[in-house]
């Protein structure tokens, strides 16, 4: 795996404004973003993707994006993970988007 600017920002390498962080994980606001909320958590230690990720990391990062999403979007969110160029990942460090503050589209 490649660094990525997630790899620095979970390193403390950036001047991100983190909206949380564990010893596990960090979360900041998407810099394009897709929703009036539109955050991502990413794990402290990298991987390209969920399918490379092992479960307990996983786990933390999609439980800590419910709360983040409960918090800041109450009336609903929507959370995603892209993987693999065709999935629309562009950061091939594993992320968490956490969307609300709107009425999503419904999918399918």
């Amino acid at each position: 795996m490649t660094d990525t600017i997630f790899g620095k920002i979970a390193r403390g390498e950036t001047d991100t404004k983190l909206v949380y962080e564990d010893d596990r994980c960090v979360a900041f606001h998407d810099i394009n973003p897709q929703a009036p909320v539109h955050l991502l958590v990413i794990p402290r230690e990298p991987a390209v993707d969920a399918t490379q990720a092992d479960e307990n990391t996983l786990g933390h990062i999609f439980a800590v994006a419910a709360r983040l999403g409960q918090k800041h979007c109450p009336d609903g969110f929507r959370l995603v993970t892209n993987i693999g160029k065709e999935g629309g990942q562009e950061v091939f460090h594993l992320h968490v988007h956490v969307l609300g503050g709107r009425q999503m589209k419904k999918l399918g």
